[in-house]
């Protein structure tokens, strides 16, 4: 080879199948300068643009929604007008909602899914062990106009880590009253009556999540009278729409920075 050319021997060690191989056995110095020169500016602009690219997208944090439809097997609840139990009803509605959270991406945890009897610790069981963000006690009434949103009315504690059974409610106080007001601010936007209230319930009272309990009664109408019956399709199609609302408002904020 030419005179600024290096020979490899088999005596010598056998050099890696490399570019610097390369370079050092069958290019001349100037040509084999110019090649390690293009060889880290190659290796430079790959590091800019790696560096360059967005980092993934941080994990988005688990949010789930418990249903509690009250009642149930031979716990009928009560008798509504048309003859139907609050259990159905209850049921019913649990089901509705579910399908309108799924059809927006939320994971939905129910208690029942058929006319079951579900002792409360278990219903409280199930919505501890899901680590819900949101749970809700469904319930029905002939009684009063419009929709009832019960909170719990423990005192507000500071969490612990490991709750009373039949107090945990008291370490989410504050969360659940503001999820009650999510709640009554999406169904008043949907031109219903709402009553607010505190009220002692053991399956909302043992449940370590902000929890509201939700009693549907008949519709008011302008005339402060029952505008429609619990067994109108239309009122509970508006009340799931307006319940669900709220909850993906509530998924909304949960969310935020």
């Amino acid at each position: 080879m030419g005179e600024n050319t290096e020979e490899y021997t088999s005596g010598d060690k056998a050099p890696t199948d490399s570019i610097g191989f390369v370079a050092e056995t069958l290019l001349p110095v100037g040509r084999r300068a110019s090649l390690f020169i293009a060889y880290f500016a190659a290796l430079a602009v790959y590091g800019q643009l790696v560096g360059a690219q967005p980092p993934p997208p941080a994990p988005q944090a688990r949010f789930v929604v418990v249903l509690d439809a009250a009642h149930g097997g031979d716990d009928a609840g009560g008798s509504l007008s048309n003859g139907q139990f609050e259990k159905t009803f209850t049921l019913a509605l649990s089901v509705r909602l579910r399908s309108l959270l799924a059809a927006r991406g939320i994971q939905v945890v129910t208690t029942r899914e058929s006319d079951a009897a579900v002792e409360p610790d278990r219903r409280a069981e199930i919505a501890n062990h899901a680590q819900a963000q949101a749970c809700l006690s469904l319930h029905a009434t002939e009684s009063g106009l419009g929709v009832h949103l019960f909170a719990t009315s423990l005192s507000a504690t500071q969490p612990t880590r490991f709750a009373a059974w039949k107090t945990a409610q008291a370490a989410w106080v504050t969360r659940s009253l503001a999820l009650e007001g999510v709640l009554n601010s999406a169904l008043q936007h949907a031109g219903m009556n709402v009553t607010l209230g505190r009220t002692s319930l053991p399956v909302v009272d043992s449940m370590s999540c902000p929890a509201v309990a939700v009693e549907i009664a008949p519709e008011m109408g302008p005339d402060k009278k029952a505008a429609a019956g619990l067994d109108d399709p239309d009122y509970q199609a508006r009340v799931a729409d307006a319940l669900a609302a709220a909850l993906v408002e509530w998924h909304s904020e949960a969310h935020q920075p």
